[in-house]
Parts: C-alpha cells; sequence; structure tokens
C-alpha cells in the first residue's frame, strides 16, 4: 500500500473516530438517509405474459383495476361539472356536457397529445366501445372541435373549481389522513410559460423583448401553477391562476406577473383551506414583505429560497448575527451528507416605499458536502460542495432545522419535476389546443383534471404493482393498448366497478 494510499484510510478513520464521539457528545446530529431505489431493468424475454391467452387475460385484468380506481373519482367530477351554465341552444345539443366533459377529461388521462389525434384515437371503434364500457358517461362520440367549441362559450373557471371540490371530496373521504405533513398540506408555488409566438393572438397575452441585438417582440401566456406534496411523495397539480393583459395600457401600467398571480392565488387557498393548515414553499422570486406578510396574515408556515441579491439588506443581516452568535449552528450527518446549518432568529425586515412596515422572519444557511465517484469515467472521487439558504416563518431550533430545510423546504423541487412532466412527459402543456383565450385555458384545466386523476391512480394500492413494473407512460400505454385490441368483457369490468374494494394510496 503506498504511503498517500495509507495516510488517506488514516485519515478517514480518525475524522470518523470524532464523528462518532461528536455524536455521543451532540454536537453533531445523525439521521437516517432513505436511500432511493433504481428502477428494475425490464426483463429480457421473448414472452413477457407467457402466451397470448395470457396476454389477452392481463389486458382484461389491467383494465378492469384501472377502471374501479378511475371511477373512485370521475363519476364524482363530471357529476359537478355537469351543473356549468350551457349557453348552446337547446334544440341543436348533440352531445351532453358529461360527455363532452368525460372526452375532454380521458384525452388527458390517456395522454394524447392535440386535436386531431384525439379525433383518430376515439374514433376507432373498438378503442371508443371499450370506453364506453369502462365509463358509460361517454354516451355519444363527440369531436374535438365541437369540444373547443363549447369551451369558448362558457365560464371555463368553473371547471377549475370541480376540480377543487374533487379534491374536497376526497379530504372529507379521509384518502390524505395519513399522508400530511405537520398535520396539513404542503403547497408548492412556482410560475411557467405555456406557449410564445411572434404575434399578438389575444388581448390577454404578454409582451416582451428578447435578443441582445435585435430586440424581437414575442408575445406569450403564463401560468401561476401549484401543486400539493403529499410526505408519501405523491405531487397532486392544484391551483392555476393564469396571468393576463386585461387592464394593461403601454406606457401607463405595468404588465401582470408572478407576484400580482399570487395575490390572487393566495384569495383562492384562502377560500379552500379554510381551517386547514398550509405550509408554503417558494421560489426566491417570492422573498419579498408583501407575499411573506400575506403569508403571517393567513397564518401560513412558509420557507422561501433566499438569494443574496434578493433583499441585500436582509441578507447581510442575518449574515452578521449568524457571526455573532455561534450557538444557532448544527452539523448533521445525512448519509454520506454533511450539512451545516447555521442560522438566526427573530430578524426584523423592513419594506415599503411610502409606507414603511416591519416583519419578523428567520434565515437559515446551509452547506452540504458530498463525493462523488465518478465510476464510469475517470474513476476519481470528486468532493462537492453547494449552499442553500431559505426565509422561515417560524423560529429554527436544532430539533427542526432539519425537518424544516431537507424534509420541506427543498420539497419545492416537486413543482419544477411536476411542470417537467406537464411539458415533455405526456400532458403536452406547452400545445395551446385553441388560440381562443377561453378555450386555451379551458383545455388547461380539463389537463389539470387529467393529470390529477392519473397521479391518484398511478399511486393506489391496486395499480402500483403494474405501474412500477412498466413506469407510468408505459402502463398508460398499455391501458390504451388493451382498449385498442379487442373488444373486452363489458359484464367483467361493470362486475370489478361495483366490487367494494379498498381504495387508498400507497405509504
Amino acid at each position: 500500500m503506498s504511503r498517500n494510499r495509507e495516510k488517506k484510510l488514516n485519515e478517514r478513520k480518525e475524522k470518523e473516530e470524532r464523528i462518532k464521539e461528536d455524536i455521543k457528545t451532540g454536537k453533531i446530529k445523525r439521521v437516517v438517509y432513505e436511500e432511493r431505489k433504481k428502477k428494475p431493468a425490464l426483463s429480457n424475454t421473448k414472452s413477457i405474459h407467457g402466451g397470448a391467452d395470457a396476454e389477452m387475460e392481463q389486458r382484461q385484468s389491467t383494465v378492469e383495476d384501472a377502471t374501479y380506481v378511475y371511477r373512485q373519482m370521475l363519476p364524482d367530477v363530471l357529476k359537478k361539472l355537469s351543473r356549468i351554465k350551457d349557453y348552446r341552444r337547446p334544440g341543436s345539443i348533440k352531445h351532453k356536457i358529461t360527455t363532452l366533459m368525460a372526452y375532454g377529461i380521458l384525452v388527458f388521462v390517456h395522454q394524447i397529445g392535440s386535436r386531431r389525434q384525439a379525433n383518430r384515437e376515439f374514433a376507432r371503434d373498438i378503442f371508443f366501445e371499450n370506453l364506453k364500457a369502462m365509463f358509460p358517461e361517454l354516451e355519444t362520440m363527440p369531436h374535438a372541435d365541437t369540444l373547443a367549441r363549447f369551451l369558448e362559450n362558457i365560464e371555463v373557471e368553473e371547471i377549475q373549481e370541480c376540480m377543487i371540490e374533487l379534491f374536497k371530496d376526497l379530504i372529507r373521504r379521509k384518502k390524505f389522513q395519513n399522508y400530511l405533513i405537520n398535520k396539513g398540506f404542503l403547497i408548492a408555488v412556482d410560475g411557467t410559460q405555456k406557449f410564445y409566438r411572434d404575434y399578438g393572438w389575444d388581448e390577454r397575452c404578454l409582451e416582451r423583448k428578447v435578443g441582445k441585438e435585435e430586440q424581437i417582440k414575442q408575445f406569450y401566456a403564463y401560468a401561476l401553477d401549484s401543486v400539493i406534496v403529499l410526505n408519501n411523495g405523491t405531487t397532486l397539480p392544484f391551483v392555476t391562476i393564469f396571468l393576463k393583459n386585461e387592464d394593461y395600457i403601454k406606457g401607463e401600467t405595468k404588465q401582470d406577473c408572478e407576484r400580482k398571480a399570487f395575490a390572487r392565488m393566495a384569495e383562492k387557498l384562502k377560500r379552500i383551506f379554510r381551517n386547514i393548515p398550509l405550509t408554503l414553499v417558494l421560489d426566491g422570486l417570492y422573498a419579498c414583505g408583501p407575499i411573506m406578510e400575506t403569508c403571517k396574515k393567513n397564518k401560513w408556515d412558509f420557507m422561501i429560497v433566499f438569494k443574496s441579491d434578493s433583499i441585500p439588506e436582509l441578507w447581510h443581516e442575518a449574515l452578521g448575527l449568524i457571526n455573532i452568535d455561534k450557538n444557532y449552528r448544527l452539523k448533521v450527518i445525512w448519509g454520506e451528507r454533511e450539512q451545516y446549518y447555521l442560522w438566526a432568529n427573530d430578524i426584523e425586515y423592513e419594506y415599503g416605499e411610502k409606507r414603511r412596515k416591519t416583519i419578523m422572519v428567520n434565515v437559515v444557511v446551509c452547506y452540504e458536502i458530498w463525493k462523488e465517484d465518478h465510476k464510469n469515467s475517470s474513476h476519481i472521487s470528486e468532493e462537492k460542495e453547494t449552499r442553500y439558504a431559505w426565509i422561515s416563518s417560524k423560529p429554527l431550533t436544532e430539533k427542526n432545522v432539519f425537518n424544516r430545510c431537507t424534509k420541506i423546504a427543498r420539497y419545492r423541487w416537486k413543482i419544477e419535476n411536476n411542470i417537467l412532466v406537464e411539458k415533455h412527459q405526456g400532458y403536452w402543456l406547452e400545445h395551446c389546443y385553441s388560440y381562443t383565450w377561453n378555450a386555451m385555458e379551458g383545455f388547461h384545466y380539463l389537463m389539470k383534471i387529467g393529470h390529477f386523476i392519473n397521479a391518484m391512480a398511478m399511486n393506489s394500492e391496486i395499480l402500483i404493482e403494474r405501474v412500477l413494473k412498466r413506469g407510468i407512460r408505459g402502463f398508460i400505454e398499455d391501458l390504451k393498448l388493451a382498449c385498442s385490441g379487442c373488444l373486452l368483457n363489458e359484464v367483467r369490468i361493470k362486475a370489478m366497478v361495483e366490487n367494494k374494494k379498498q381504495w387508498r394510496l400507497v405509504s
């Protein structure tokens, strides 16, 4: 063994001994690291199901289980959607509201990317007959353009309200009781662009100029999104607020923005969660006095990403207090990662130009160090370090600092992942479906319902084995294949729906 190798091993042993001693004395806290399991590789076999008959039986059972789970939610939300005021002429109505809405939701449940593709998929007789067996509400075969025209003339905001009512029903049925965080719901909020064009297709779209040398004008649709994060890792799409330039006058007023939209979202969240505790995790853009005051006023807990340049005076004051008081710090061993927490409580933050206001906040900084082994390339072990910082609504202590930072604040990435899924993994967020603003919003809300139902279904105990085996998109592909391959046994599907299974989320 070389001297350098022996020296490193001795240093590592000494470090481990010091860490063990510090854990005994309480200087360092060790936290169990829950290692993520890798997805199992697909088996390399010539026959997946063991014969054609076995495959047909597998398709039938897949549809039966999926129908049972989906029908725990879809009929309820369709009943609510049927109450939306219909502005069509009574004599010219061919498709009921429930039929049109069921069609729209199932387009996104089956991850169909455009109106034209929806027409092709649903026009296949076997596929449509099997869907009717699963969802009798789909009485007739509508055209995607019919749905688009219908959405142009209704109050599309009521579609989102129906999804909220579905969520409240699930709360009353105690589906989330065992998956709350701090006895309440954790909500992540962030903005995302839906799509842009080089021309203004509607007066409500936002404007901007891009390019360094040539200032090219762009028009775009933008939305403020929110998701609910459960402690089993399930992420449910929730309220969307579209940014609109309805009252914008160039040169006189400012365009709509995320902070303005947050005020509208806060009003909606306040109405939905009247007596339920909320914890909000927000990006650094929301680190400002008015948003923190809104959360405090509504008695919401929050963890907001804190960047040094967002509120410089608060950042410098927090660092000054951290350097003065050496007691407010903690070292944590989290698996193979070392975390160093430093915090300051009860900092006065003044904001407002005309009328100065004061709010008390708490700031925490976390330095995380870990080693990354490049096994497949250079075979070199590289030490990496990163820094996180948050503004907390609650004071930090040695008991809660790890949980608030690692188990709550870092869940903000869940909304980033949710946006990625909706854009690139089957829900076609960036596709407008209609250039009429009202219909575009309506399709967006139907997509949210489809994604919400899928998220609940894919994380249910009845379907979880199939989902883990094939992945979410693989399972949906299997479901589409089962519905389009041949006519399924309708009697067995109906019997499955009437069966009183226990439906719950995976722990």
